[in-house]
């Protein structure tokens, strides 16, 4: 593996990756100090998102992947296979925009929110935008552009944040606006039409991408792409389950205002856990193509095994260095969310086990076996919908960070264990477990104090986590210049 070029790629895809997460670093303090914490407005925000994540895995219908591995093959004319997802993705986007609005005000009152249909209006017009920008994003990765996919990333990031940030600290104060804001349940809903603005100016930019369509429709391709892609589609969806089931399913659990209460402590506290969210996606766009494509190496079992090692690598440091600073990381919530900074390490933990599930999951791709993604994935978040059916109404938001590690524990063993006899792949399980044991040391090093019922400044305990991390990152060094 070219491990220059894959940490050069990631880079770039990270920093558009992290400066767009971190607009909800940005944001969270914004929404939760602006929002209080009583008042369920940030559990509309978390609950509607992730209806919206669900809704965008099944416009997209794998179609991401698809493209990566039909556009890679010898042989294959990559831009008749990008003019097929393009058109793919494009009418089936166009035809759920149509029947969410023929039927808006059912759907509203389904879901709660029949004194703001306009709120489900709003999006479907987002989730279908997305579901086309995500083929010419994938068009982007495939022909290595990562800086022109970057400036575009930013073209939302810059103007989402200014809009916002005129919402909450400006708008209620102008006494012509105040009105609005107030109709929109206090800027809740104003969050979702920034959204909408910021989401078409990206689509009018990638209008040099969108002309893609030109080069036509090839109905054959169209059928081995859509023979591919279906399992895909269950695979997508039942991962996009493991992670955004919680957040719809707390609301129906646990009725009324009390559900979006905990609801919104749950979202608000689970974005600090992100960073591994961040990690996984960012490693993945650099590293997805260079599996798929046509490098010397590709399909290589030592290309996936190097991948699996410094993701584990990596994904620890960042769990330690989230744990270890969490005494200045929980200002980014407002006082009244802090209750469920508990279930950060967990939610954590999930994240890496859906990145290392990730990593194994490039045998039944490679191998055109996609199914068997499909049902591991489905066995995963029926386990996780499980723990929430069962655990939500007795704990609360604990039951969905535990349900999401259950899940994506379960997703990743039983990949590991099918994918060995029919893909085998010499994993450096040695140094894996040595990484992981050792952040487990430091971490229950770390938290020795309080379970002893010794509570230190938190300038003390910080301290003393910088000197554990950088102890970390002096073993990273030592280990892999040793080994190159």
């Amino acid at each position: 593996m070219n491990l220059k070029s894959l940490l050069k790629d990631t880079a770039i895809y990270g920093m558009s990756s992290i400066v767009g997460r971190f607009l909800n670093y940005l944001l969270v303090p914004l929404y939760t100090y602006k929002i209080a914490a009583e008042s369920g407005g940030y559990g509309i925000v978390t609950n509607l998102y992730a209806y919206t994540a669900l809704f965008l895995a099944l416009l997209t219908f794998g179609m991401e992947t698809t493209l990566f591995r039909f556009g890679g093959k010898e042989g294959q004319d990559d831009k008749m296979v990008y003019s097929n997802a393009l058109r793919m993705v494009g009418s089936v986007s166009a035809l759920f925009v149509v029947l969410v609005f023929v039927f808006l005000n059912p759907i509203a009152g389904a879901m709660g929110y029949e004194q703001h249909p306009e709120y489900i209006g709003i999006f479907a017009l987002i989730t279908a935008q997305d579901a086309f920008q995500a083929i010419m994003f994938s068009r982007l990765r495939q022909q290595h552009r990562p800086v022109r996919f970057m400036m575009l990333k930013f073209c939302f990031i810059i103007p989402s944040i200014l809009l916002n940030l005129f919402i909450f600290l400006v708008m209620d104060r102008i006494p012509a606006l105040h009105d609005t804001f107030v109709y929109f349940n206090h800027g809740v809903g104003l969050i979702f039409v920034a959204n909408l603005i910021c989401t078409t100016l990206v689509t009018l930019l990638f209008i040099p991408q969108i002309k893609g369509i030109a080069y036509g429709f090839d109905k054959e391709l169209a059928k081995e792409m859509l023979r591919y892609t279906w399992p895909l589609l269950l695979l997508s969806l039942v991962g996009v389950l493991n992670q955004v089931a919680d957040k719809i399913l707390l609301p129906w659990l646990i009725p009324g205002e009390e559900g979006m209460v905990q609801l919104g402590i749950y979202g608000g506290c689970v974005k600090i856990a992100m960073i591994m969210s961040l990690l996984t996606q960012a490693f993945r766009y650099a590293y997805e193509p260079i599996v798929f494509n046509g490098s010397r190496d590709r399909n290589s079992p030592e290309t996936l095994a190097d991948g699996m090692k410094y993701f584990i690598i990596f994904t620890m440091l960042a769990f330690l260095a989230v744990v270890f600073y969490m005494p200045v990381l929980q200002h980014f919530v407002g006082a009244g969310y802090r209750e469920g900074l508990g279930v950060i390490p967990i939610v954590m933990m999930a994240e890496i086990f859906m990145g290392v599930y990730f990593n194994l999951s490039f045998w039944y791709k490679l191998s055109d076996q996609t199914w068997w993604g499909a049902v591991i994935s489905a066995i995963g978040v029926a386990v996780m919908i499980a723990v929430n059916v069962i655990f939500v109404p007795r704990i609360g938001y604990w039951a969905c960070a535990w349900g999401g590690f259950a899940g994506y524990g379960v997703s990743m063993l039983l990949s590991f264990l099918i994918g060995r006899r029919r893909f085998p792949v010499p994993y450096d399980w040695k140094t894996i477990l040595l990484y992981v044991l050792l952040a487990a040391a430091f971490y229950c090093l770390y938290l020795l104090p309080s379970w002893l019922g010794r509570e230190l400044p938190s300038w003390l305990m910080m301290a003393g986590g910088t000197v554990l991390l950088l102890a970390y990152c002096a073993f990273i060094y030592v280990t892999i210049k040793k080994k190159n």
